[in-house]
């Protein structure tokens, strides 16, 4: 075609698909929720389609004002958007940009080279430690004077893993001041450790954190997400966002299942349950899986991560796989996991060195 886009964008990578969706029975590649909104929030939706041909709060004001009595932070520090992913792009657009670098680790959520290359900046990646966790030495090591931004993804896509407060900190205190700690907590709701993002936000000027209602809210379809920073920050990226950025419906449903806190509670249960038995069940096959305070676990199998995702896909059930790292699979439907467990079972596993596993078909 004689009509190019920019050479950052051609060169972006694509954000990946689950093998097999259109062959499975269930869907554990996508950390959904398995539980459907609550009647409540089913109600709420509906009720605002009535008025879908008006336009939304400019802003999504009500949300914003719920939000800011729960969490007792003041409206003027927290913006809304269409998912916590729209409102890191817009946070991107705002403070980095050509010349500049933002640090994240690595294996982590796949659309941040994506994000981080639409605004023209230079992703940084930073290898996890070999336990699958975010290495601090090393990402602090990474930051230089074209720092802009640090990405900490608490609990990390896709492995799970969580960093615990005194790491967090260490980071917020090392890198300089003119530097972003984003904190993008999507599945703070199911973390295993007592971690506070808005903690840093209180004591940090630089700390914004990020937070979602597709996962423990389930209402991934809708798209809703919220930041939390500075109101200089906040004000910032709201002028780098395109106004009506949180549609009509999805605010309406994002308030309702805010405010529907029992139902946000039994999702929660659900996931922990799942992700307990799946855990054990993947360990009696002598299968170790790290420590997971997210809707998913990790299966760190390097080099057969697509074998074991083609095995899934064989027993009806779609997973994640990460070609020559692993396949993460989404919990809270036992017939998904046990889906799962019939593909482990359709496969040997004869070594094991702590972080991978071999395989070979029987």
């Amino acid at each position: 075609m004689a009509v190019r886009p920019r050479a950052a964008v051609a060169a972006l990578p694509r954000y990946s698909r689950a093998a097999g969706l259109a062959q499975v029975r269930w869907r554990a590649s996508s950390n959904e929720s398995t539980v459907p909104p609550s009647p409540r929030v089913q109600e709420a939706i509906a009720a605002a389609a009535k008025y879908a041909h008006l336009y939304p709060s400019l802003q999504g004001d009500e949300l914003i004002n719920d939000l800011s009595l729960r969490l007792r932070i003041a409206p003027d520090q927290i913006v809304v958007g269409g998912g916590s992913l729209a409102v890191l792009q817009h946070t991107l657009a705002a403070y980095t940009g050509s010349g500049t670098e933002v640090v994240h680790a690595w294996r982590s959520y796949e659309a941040y080279p994506i994000l981080i290359g639409v605004v023209g900046a230079t992703s940084v990646p930073v290898a996890l430690d070999a336990t699958h966790t975010h290495d601090v030495d090393a990402m602090l090591a990474g930051v230089s004077d074209a720092t802009r931004a640090i990405i900490i993804c608490n609990p990390n896509n896709p492995t799970g893993t969580e960093l615990p407060r005194t790491e967090i900190e260490r980071i917020v205190t090392s890198v300089p001041d003119n530097v972003l700690v984003l904190l993008d907590e999507a599945y703070q709701e199911f973390a295993t450790a007592n971690v506070d993002g808005l903690r840093f936000v209180r004591e940090h000027p630089n700390v914004a954190v990020f937070r979602t209602f597709s996962k423990a809210y389930g209402l991934a379809g809708l798209r809703a997400g919220y930041m939390v920073a500075n109101p200089e920050i906040a004000e910032n990226v709201r002028c780098a966002a395109p106004p009506f950025g949180l549609s009509l419906l999805a605010e309406a449903g994002a308030r309702a299942a805010w405010a529907d806190t029992d139902h946000t509670a039994h999702i929660v249960t659900v996931v922990r349950d799942g992700r307990g038995y799946l855990r054990d069940q993947l360990a009696r096959r002598g299968l170790p899986t790290p420590v997971s305070g997210a809707n998913f676990v990790w299966l760190p199998v390097g080099e057969r991560a697509i074998e074991l995702q083609n095995a899934c896909v064989a027993q009806k059930v779609s997973v994640r796989a990460f070609a020559g790292e692993g396949v993460r699979v989404t919990v809270g439907d036992r017939d998904a996991e046990d889906a799962v467990l019939a593909a482990v079972d359709s496969l040997h596993w004869p070594t094991i060195d702590g972080s991978r596993a071999e395989l070979t078909m029987r």
